[in-house]
């Protein structure tokens, strides 16, 4: 019986071994989606993620950007991600997700300050200056020097659409380090993905030479969900990824940020309306196609990571726990996870979203933390964090 166990024991951290060497090889990607304009459901994840990676390294200093290899984030997402992981300029990670969400919540009635335009002034739109404003001041450096796409801990992807070549645009890191004319400010690069039509006049911004120009409005309407960019670009990205071959390779978390439209919204009311009588509205149809391009991306990778589910997980509120009419932090980690099924429909799981992020967390940190080199571009430091931090 004794030797049962030993022999049991000895298998068993050898398979842990195992597990671990297999871990390391795997590129870690993190996708935070677009959608709406406070990212309460990502702020969540982000919060929980990082508080995880802490206390199973024990180390309060660890941050998101130390374990993933890869960061994409479209709206939102993308103001998220960047802040995330901009260079101090000693190359740690200037904000905490803590820290990064407390300054998008704290700063939103600033950057999405409502005005009005038109002869009777009823037409709603966002306020450009008061946005550009604030981007400006957290992706500065302390002389006022914009920060820039090489000005990254980690490897980016943000993604537009350029009216102007009537195509997606990505802006990423890896162009911006091989040249200047694919390198843009980061406050730009967030103001255009943010750019909703309707709400914000389309932006014009261009590369740090001038040579690359984009007319640029919200990304969300080609990738609201950036995950299959970002899958893709580690896939054909050989420089900073030389050794992934295929999904196999990779471990992805993705963020959504909630349907546009909750259980008990009124946009919700409509789509039940748009069912029984066919009436439909234009900013419904907007609200269906922006999450049909989330649902259709999570779809396709589900699909793809479809041998091995656990490298893939997708964390999305979806309002099947809670009546509110927008989700809550705590909320968000207690309901419980969705998972898309290769053939189309969704699987309720018995884990909450909070579980499926300490298990993923579990998996990758039990490997050690990412091996890419940082920022390519080391130059002076930044501007402390705001009020102290």
């Amino acid at each position: 019986m004794e030797l049962s166990k030993i022999t049991q024991e000895i298998f068993s951290r050898l398979e842990q071994k195992w597990l671990s060497h297999c871990e390391h090889k795997k590129t870690r990607i993190l996708s935070i989606d677009g959608g709406g304009t406070k990212g309460i459901v990502a702020g969540a994840a982000l919060i929980h993620l990082e508080d995880q990676i802490q206390a199973k390294t024990g180390d309060s200093q660890s941050r998101i950007a130390d374990f993933f290899d890869l960061l994409a984030g479209t709206g939102i997402g993308a103001i998220f991600a960047a802040m995330l992981t901009i260079d101090d300029g000693n190359g740690r990670p200037r904000f905490t997700a803590r820290d990064a969400v407390k300054f998008v919540q704290e700063k939103h009635p600033e950057m999405f300050k409502v005005k009005h335009e038109g002869f009777f002034r009823r037409r709603r739109r966002f306020s450009g200056k008061s946005i550009d404003k604030v981007l400006k001041s957290i992706l500065s450096r302390e002389d006022g020097t914009m920060l820039t796409l090489k000005d990254t801990c980690k490897p980016l992807l943000v993604p537009c659409y350029d009216l102007k070549s009537s195509a997606p645009f990505v802006f990423s890191r890896a162009d911006a380090s091989e040249s200047p004319s694919f390198d843009f400010e980061l406050w730009k690069v967030c103001r255009a993905t943010s750019a909703t039509p309707s709400l914000f006049k389309p932006f014009h911004l261009t590369s740090i030479d001038g040579k690359t120009s984009c007319l640029s409005i919200d990304g969300g309407l080609v990738m609201n969900n950036p995950t299959a960019a970002a899958v893709t670009h580690a896939l054909h990205n050989k420089r900073d990824f030389p050794s992934v071959n295929g999904v196999q390779d990779l471990l992805v978390l993705s963020l959504g940020n909630g349907p546009l439209s909750s259980p008990s919204s009124s946009s919700s009311y409509s789509r039940r309306k748009l069912q029984r009588n066919g009436e439909c509205s234009t900013p419904l149809v907007v609200d269906i196609v922006l999450d049909g391009v989330s649902e259709t991306v999570d779809q396709m990778l589900g699909n793809a990571f479809c041998w091995n589910r656990t490298d893939y997980v997708r964390i999305q509120a979806n309002g099947f726990d809670s009546e509110e009419v927008e989700p809550t932090i705590d909320g968000v980690l207690k309901e419980r996870g969705l998972e898309s099924l290769p053939f189309g429909g969704k699987r309720l799981l018995t884990e909450t979203n909070g579980q499926r992020i300490e298990s993923f967390v579990q998996r990758f940190v039990a490997s050690g933390r990412s091996s890419l080199p940082p920022s390519p571009c080391k130059e002076t430091a930044v501007s402390p964090l705001p009020n102290g931090r």
